[in-house]
């Protein structure tokens, strides 16, 4: 069975106590913390008791892999195996793997989405662009780990930079709501606004502005238009699992088409090295790295992108299920055997 995400770190312990034979998979889908800052959380050795009910852990990096080892040894005083990368709990082995996520391949939506021409001029249409406006897409959750603060104020230092871009480019945030029952994220929601109100009454001219903050649910056939109409995707996040919108945009991308930006701190940034990597704290870097993928030519766009879409075909979603099923079936305890007079007389072994 696959247990997935930190909401239910302790269930495979639970599982474990009322199924001891039973595999269990739990994929932690977030980055694991270095030993220093898991020591800060108190319940700590609960939570890693419970993953260890597990069969096997998956992460998305071999540094959360790693550092979810670690963790074991230091807090629970776990033998750990760093080469077969096995730790020991109550005389059971649980492997610790990476598994990075990703997409489907070929993906549903960019083959039933529109022409890249048709993308381009609805989606201008949509946000009142004129034609030949260049484009510049974000697709978050507004939350604080995803650097749109970051994000804002670079955009901010390119237009203060390269005032020529005033009127030939903006920049178009999806940023749908998140847990704004909290007032941590009603507080962020209030600052992302403000900041881009201020962007916009610095360099906005005769009716054009440079950022547009779209704060509704879209569903992923109008995502992927977006993503098909962008001359750049930026991904800022500042500490992220993987960041699957890095990869939407490159599956999305057929015409080999487009800049990615995208943030280090992304688990993405290990396999999509040949996006414009980012330290999105750094914003004059960021401010280069955007000015950049705004002047990239075709044929350098067409390089990278053709680079990233062999990985994201190779390494798709399948992949990522496939290879955690795999290790599940090989590590499967085997059944205890039936004493042959429990057998149904007649009945083939298959069907007894």
């Amino acid at each position: 069975m696959l247990v997935q995400d930190y909401h239910f770190a302790l269930a495979p312990r639970l599982i474990r106590n009322r199924l001891p034979l039973a595999t269990i998979v739990a994929f932690w889908h977030i980055p694991w913390p270095s030993p220093a800052v898991l020591a800060t959380c108190p319940w700590r050795r609960v939570l890693l008791d419970g993953l260890l009910g597990s069969t096997i852990v998956g992460f998305q990096t071999p540094d959360d892999r790693d550092h979810f080892l670690e963790a074991c040894r230091r807090e629970l005083g776990a033998p750990v195996d760093a080469r077969r990368d096995v730790v020991t709990r109550g005389g059971r082995e649980v492997l610790a793997r990476d598994y990075p996520v990703s997409v489907e391949w070929p993906n549903r939506y960019a083959s039933r989405a529109p022409a890249i021409d048709v993308c381009r001029s609805e989606v201008r249409r949509q946000l009142g662009l004129a034609p030949d406006c260049q484009l510049g897409v974000g697709v978050d959750r507004l939350d604080y780990t995803k650097g749109i603060e970051e994000k804002f104020l670079a955009l901010e230092r390119l237009f203060e930079r390269q005032p020529e871009l005033r009127g030939r480019f903006t920049f178009a945030q999806i940023a749908e709501p998140s847990r704004d029952r909290l007032p941590a994220y009603r507080e962020l929601r209030a600052r992302v606004a403000a900041l881009a109100d201020r962007v916009n009454r610095r360099f906005a001219a005769d009716g054009w502005r440079p950022l547009l903050l779209l704060e509704t649910r879209h569903e992923p056939a109008d995502v992927y238009r977006f993503f098909r109409a962008a001359d750049l995707c930026y991904v800022g996040s500042l500490h992220d699992g993987m960041n699957l919108v890095a990869k939407e945009f490159v599956s999305a991308r057929d015409d080999e088409r487009g800049a990615l930006v995208l943030s280090r701190f992304a688990g993405a940034a290990r396999e999509l090295t040949a996006a414009l990597l980012i330290d999105p704290h750094d914003v004059e870097g960021s401010a280069d790295a955007l000015a950049r993928a705004v002047a990239m030519t075709a044929g350098e766009q067409a390089t990278r992108l053709r680079a990233m879409r062999a990985i994201v075909a190779r390494a798709n979603a399948f992949r990522w299920a496939g290879e955690m099923l795999l290790d599940a079936a090989r590590l499967r305890a085997p059944a205890p055997a039936r004493p042959r007079e429990a057998r149904r007389p007649g009945l083939s072994p298959l069907y007894a």
